[in-house]
């Protein structure tokens, strides 16, 4: 009996490390960066002054990145400002006097709404916006005859007043943002006035995204026009189609075959799915308590396919549900802590690993110095340029591997699971070739 246990163990051993064997060579792009369990990618919307003067400074400390989307109006220094594209505002005001607010003259109405010449006029095109996103057109177009019923009227004040957000930048420079993005912050596109889009015609809204995109090409360079929030979290199909023509990533909306979306109003948590990824949006709020927050980092570390898109306004009493920074603080230390389970990393650097994941296809070959691996990458080569991880299985007896990308060569020490003796390691999604050779 003992010798037919000692044979069959000794088979099993065999028929292992034969298997192990067999699996040299073999090359994964890992889920996430570093092989981690998922990415949290801490956004901030508007651009608020508070975010640069109390958040940063504890994300700075802590060394996170994240993504700030900015309205690009207000800022000091910008060629391009708040207008409507159009005709004379006096001729639709004229208009409005005989001709009641319909599905023909509506969006004109609405894209002019902020620029009649009064103050206060810019609320009303928020809110008219918003309506006839979600379907109460009817309301909208009452709340256009009223506007225009006032301005005939002569209940506004004249003037231009831009919206609660754009003054909340105040303090903001072009200069602040160049220092800031040299630290590893991205910056990235709100739009120029922060307009309520399914409310303006084609023409305003090309004007809100591509004008807004060209200051920051001007101001910061092409790097920083990947990105782009449009302003509420809309996903409006007629205005999604039009600025998905302008920028390769939209937080509103990534529709990716291989990526499921939660997003921010949803209550729904990740879930079995069939797609390789899930974004996960949540608000960062007044209405969010700290162990709610942390729950949602705790379930993302829990499981393999999961992106935590967290979505933060107002800081230390300024924006929108402002949150004081020393909570960010406490809520920032948490995630950090996590640094072995969760690759934290910016907006626009997330979505490029995932796309290149999807996309780079990799080939390996034993060859009698080691392995060569060839990878092929249809993306673009300017814009997508994050490292990839790769696994790949090695001999076992390899103890350290060389591994070399052309002119840079790095060393890596050699790690097991249950198929065998692998190597963790990062490559320029861009490179043709890598050579693995054991020492």
């Amino acid at each position: 009996m003992k010798s037919f246990l000692l044979t069959l163990s000794l088979s099993f051993a065999f028929i292992m490390a034969k298997s192990q064997a067999n699996n040299v060579g073999e090359t994964t792009i890992t889920e996430w960066q570093y092989g981690k369990n998922g990415a949290v990618s801490i956004t901030y919307d508007d651009g608020s002054y508070n975010q640069f003067k109390g958040a940063l400074p504890v994300m700075e400390r802590l060394h996170l990145p994240a993504t700030f989307f900015v309205i690009t109006g207000g800022i000091p220094g910008s060629k391009y400002h708040g207008q409507f594209i159009g005709r004379p505002v006096k001729t639709i005001i004229a208009e409005s006097a005989t001709i009641p607010t319909n599905a023909q003259n509506f969006l004109e109405r609405c894209s002019a709404a902020g620029y009649l010449g009064y103050t206060g006029t810019i609320t009303y095109h928020t809110k008219a916006a918003g309506m006839y996103d979600s379907g109460r057109k009817e309301q909208a177009y009452k709340l256009m005859d009223e506007l225009y019923a006032k301005v005939r009227n002569g209940d506004f004040k004249p003037g231009y007043q831009p919206c609660d957000e754009v003054l909340q930048e105040k303090g903001s420079t072009w200069e602040d943002f160049r220092r800031d993005a040299a630290k590893g912050y991205e910056f990235a596109s709100h739009s120029i006035t922060h307009a309520g889009m399914p409310g303006l015609d084609s023409v305003n809204i090309v004007y809100e995204l591509e004008k807004s995109k060209e200051d920051i090409r001007t101001q910061m360079g092409d790097r920083y026009t990947f990105s782009a929030e449009v302003p509420y979290g809309y996903e409006n199909e007629r205005v999604m189609k039009i600025a998905y023509k302008i920028y390769p990533a939209l937080r509103n909306r990534m529709p990716e075959p291989w990526l499921k979306e939660i997003d921010r109003p949803s209550k729904k948590t990740p879930e079995t799915t069939d797609k390789d990824y899930v974004q996960w949006q949540r608000e960062c709020n007044t209405r969010a308590p700290l162990p709610l927050m942390k729950s949602w980092v705790d379930t993302t570390m829990a499981r393999k396919d999961t992106w935590l898109v967290l979505v933060i306004h107002g800081v230390d009493g300024l924006g929108y549900e402002a949150l004081p920074h020393t909570l960010l603080d406490e809520y920032f230390q948490y995630i950090n802590n996590q640094e072995d389970k969760l690759w934290v990393a910016t907006f626009g650097d997330v979505t490029k690993y995932m796309r290149e994941r999807e996309h780079v296809i990799v080939k390996s070959n034993k060859v009698r110095s080691g392995i060569d691996l060839n990878l092929g990458n249809p993306l673009d080569k300017e814009m997508y340029t994050v490292p990839l991880t790769l696994k790949t299985y090695v001999p076992e007896s390899w103890k350290q591997v060389s591994i070399n990308q052309g002119s840079k060569l790095q060393k890596v020490r050699t790690a097991k699971d249950d198929k065998g003796t692998y190597v963790v390691y990062q490559v320029n999604p861009n490179i043709k070739s890598v050579h693995l050779a054991g020492l």
